[in-house]
């Protein structure tokens, strides 16, 4: 039967206890939506039904996936009533009769479990023993009756912040909109704030007679980078990721005859707990804090220039524009904003590297059950996992190559960043058209944007071999190691000699139309492939 584009189930009323009528209930995927066939999606599985209780609306405290993963197994543990009332809603298909309905049937249910296995107890003991189904009042706090035993038992250092399941948690909890609408938001305030202070745009007079234009807009790496690349890299990982969880990875456990208790996801977020923690710490520690001191606060308490000045140290060379203090105060909280959005960054490329390991590993369990016969079956989800890990890593270069422009811009002789790119454009066209100059300055975020450019292309490697597209998407995989190459390559020659800006620009339109056509194929290859299917 369905309700509300769910699987519902009326309650059986046969006596049954609540484990009996939850393994019945998990098993047929009741409250489960109905997939696009109409036919249901398949059981639940303990992290998609905690996942299901967390996004209630009302449900304001989530539930651990823990204590979801108790009802699964055969173990003394029952349900706690506030806990009873979200699988209610789970079961009801949020329609209120039918949740006031099984809201009856599981307190019913969970009666039956503790009278059982009381008479259990009193058979076994021959006395009546304390009921360990039900809430054990300690002082003022309540122990729920599904709490994990090992979780009430733990030690603060194991109840630790678990930041790889919070930082997967942005990803994939929500509207897909919501990381990338915040990373834009933040990058709007930064330029609405850099109008109120007056340095979103400003032309200095640099010793050697050279005029820049240094402002806060002109800057591509906080404009375009914050305000175009880093949402739509979000948005391409949530995607992947919300595509992988929801229904790939279950397809190809399902043919593996596996549940997601024997491979959960979650302890595959928590085995990259370390690579989490040593980004967020190079991220906010060496590239935010340290980054900050050296580039803005040291040179604005003392008036150094070894750094090339940016909308980040004007105040050194126009004090009258804006104060020293109102420009660090301004620079503190943009390199706050800009280290939390590449820890986030380096967060959604461990993602990718975790959906590709993910992939490997269920895939290596299906070649030891079915053989090579699982391959054509699974070439459409291997196929658009590998889509998805190109877009996120050429998005990736971009946002590299936006980091390298401004700082090879600094300390250019360019007038401006647009002016200094068709300077190089014209000098290639035009024989006798004088060579633009450098200016010695140490340029920090030369390093910092290689490292980013070596990340995206590793994540990408790594999925083209440990994905295995097979020999029909060979070539699709050629031309998409080609584009990451020409990127690659456009990023390590920017500055490197007059006429660079002819490979930036067709690198850059390469990226923009691989976005749109991975596999870079012609309207009537693609039209032809999908009658023939995917193998």
């Amino acid at each position: 039967m369905e309700k509300n584009g769910k699987i519902y189930v009326a309650p059986p009323k046969d006596g049954s206890d609540f484990k009996e009528l939850f393994k019945q209930l998990a098993a047929v995927g009741a409250g489960r939506q109905v997939g696009a066939d109409g036919f249901p999606q398949g059981p639940w599985t303990p992290e998609l039904l905690a996942e299901a209780i967390t996004q209630i609306d009302s449900n304001r405290a989530g539930i651990d996936l823990r204590t979801v993963q108790l009802w699964f197994q055969e173990n003394d543990k029952g349900i706690s009533p506030s806990n009873i009332a979200w699988l209610a809603r789970i079961f009801g298909c949020d329609d209120k009769g039918a949740t006031s309905e099984w809201l009856l049937e599981l307190n019913a249910g969970q009666s039956r479990l503790v009278a059982k296995r009381r008479d259990l107890r009193k058979t076994a003991t021959g006395t009546t023993l304390p009921d360990i189904d039900q809430p054990v009042a300690v002082g003022r706090q309540t122990l729920a009756t599904d709490e994990p035993e090992e979780w009430s038992q733990a030690s603060p250092r194991e109840r630790r912040f678990k930041l790889a399941l919070r930082s997967e948690g942005l990803f994939a909890s929500g509207s897909p909109l919501n990381l990338p609408a915040l990373t834009f938001a933040g990058a709007s305030a930064l330029g609405f704030m850099s109008y109120i202070v007056g340095i979103h745009s400003v032309t200095y007079t640099r010793s050697d007679g050279i005029s820049k234009q240094v402002g806060f807009l002109w800057a591509p790496n906080w404009t375009i980078l914050f305000l175009v690349l880093l949402p739509l890299f979000f948005w391409l990982v949530i995607e992947l990721l919300l595509f992988w969880k929801g229904d790939a990875r279950f397809s190809l456990l399902a043919q593996a005859a596996r549940y997601e208790a024997d491979a959960p996801w979650s302890r595959n977020i928590e085995s990259y707990s370390h690579s989490y923690w040593a980004v967020f710490v190079i991220c906010v520690l060496f590239a935010g804090v340290l980054q900050w001191i050296g580039v803005c606060l040291v040179p604005l308490l003392e008036g150094s220039d070894d750094y090339a000045t940016s909308w980040g140290t004007i105040a050194i060379m126009q004090p009258d524009l804006i104060s020293a203090p109102m420009e660090i105060a301004f620079t503190g909280l943009a390199y706050l904003y800009m280290c939390l959005c590449f820890y986030l960054f380096f967060a959604g490329l461990i993602l990718l590297h975790t959906i590709i390991d993910d992939f490997g590993r269920i895939e290596e369990r299906l070649m030891l059950r079915l053989g090579g016969n699982h391959r054509a079956e699974n070439g459409q989800i291997r196929l658009k996992v590998m889509r998805g890990v190109f877009r996120c890593t050429i998005v990736g270069i971009l946002v590299a190559i936006c980091m390298k422009v401004q700082s090879a811009y600094l300390s250019s002789d360019g007038v401006d960043i647009v002016t200094w790119i068709l300077h190089d454009f014209v000098s290639v066209v035009y024989r006798d058209h004088q060579s633009a100059g450098n200016f010695g300055y140490r340029m920090p975020t030369h390093f910092s944007s290689l490292l980013v450019a070596i990340s995206a292309c590793v994540i990408f490697l790594y999925g083209s071999i440990r994905l295995n597209v097979g020999s029909r998407f060979r070539e699709a995989l050629w031309k998409m190691s080609a584009v990451e190459a020409l990127l690659f390559a456009t990023y390590l020659l920017i500055d490197a000699f007059d006429g660079f800006s002819i490979l930036l620009i067709a690198g850059v339109l390469a990226a923009t139309y691989g976005l749109f056509d991975p596999e870079f194929a012609l309207p009537r290859s693609r039209k032809s492939e999908s009658n023939h299917g995917v193998s």
